[in-house]
C-alpha cells in the first residue's frame, strides 16, 4: 500500500514539475527569443567631440548704477 502511495505522489511532483516548466516556457516563450537575439552592446567607449563657444559680452558705452530705496537703508 505504501508503494501505490509513494508512486501517486512521485508521479503528481512529477507531472506538477513538468506542467510548471511547460507552462513557464509557454508564458515567456518571446521573452527567451528576444534574449537569444539580443545582440551585446560594444565595448569599446564611446568618442563625444565637444565644442565649447562662450559668447562675449557687448562691452557698455556707460556705466550704469540703481539706487536702492532709503527706506531699505533705514530698516
Amino acid at each position: 500500500m505504501f508503494t501505490v502511495i509513494a508512486a501517486t505522489v512521485f508521479l503528481a511532483a512529477f507531472l506538477l514539475a513538468a506542467g510548471t516548466i511547460v507552462s513557464m516556457f509557454a508564458l515567456y516563450r518571446d521573452k527567451m527569443v528576444a534574449a537569444l537575439l539580443f545582440e551585446p552592446i560594444p565595448q569599446e567607449a564611446p568618442v563625444y567631440r565637444l565644442r565649447i563657444s562662450r559668447r562675449r559680452a557687448a562691452p557698455r558705452d556707460r556705466l550704469v548704477v540703481r539706487s536702492s530705496p532709503k527706506s531699505m537703508l533705514a530698516a
